[in-house]
């Protein structure tokens, strides 16, 4: 069997952090949370529409989460985080910091939105809709 002695287009298959593994979520969880708090005050998120993005957590949850109460978060999670940072980064190459951090509450023609918020379609569409909007960004990017 081949195995790839460089890694491919800058990313290493053995980089991939195991987040089905409880440390690996202990490891993560708290700097995810930071990240993901930081970028709902970017976005000028309300509650409940972060609550969604997270996979429409508890108010109880997610408010210990705000407070910086220690939460282990679990797979989903963890990777929504992912994807919403690697949504905040690309807007953040693509625009400038005022167009990049009000970008997802703006009516959007692209056929993908439906003349809806980027916002919305991430709320309505879960897990693809994140992964569409990232792989999405990336492309007008250049995939950097």
């Amino acid at each position: 069997m081949a195995t790839l002695q460089h890694p491919l287009a800058g990313f290493s298959a053995a980089a991939v952090a195991d987040l089905s593994q409880r440390d690996t979520q202990e490891r993560l969880s708290r700097p995810a949370v930071q990240a993901f708090f930081k970028l709902a005050e970017a976005w000028r998120l309300r509650d409940e529409a972060a609550r969604q993005l997270l996979g429409g957590v508890s108010n109880g949850v997610f408010y210990q989460m705000k407070r910086g109460q220690k939460k282990t978060l679990d797979q989903d999670k963890l990777t929504r985080i992912s994807l919403l940072l690697g949504v905040f980064k690309a807007l953040n190459i693509l625009y400038s910091r005022k167009l990049a951090d009000s970008w997802v509450n703006l009516p959007n023609s692209n056929p993908m939105f439906k003349g809806e918020t980027p916002l919305a379609y991430l709320i309505k569409g879960g897990l693809p809709a994140l992964m569409r909007t990232r792989q999405l960004l990336d492309a007008r990017r250049g995939g950097q």
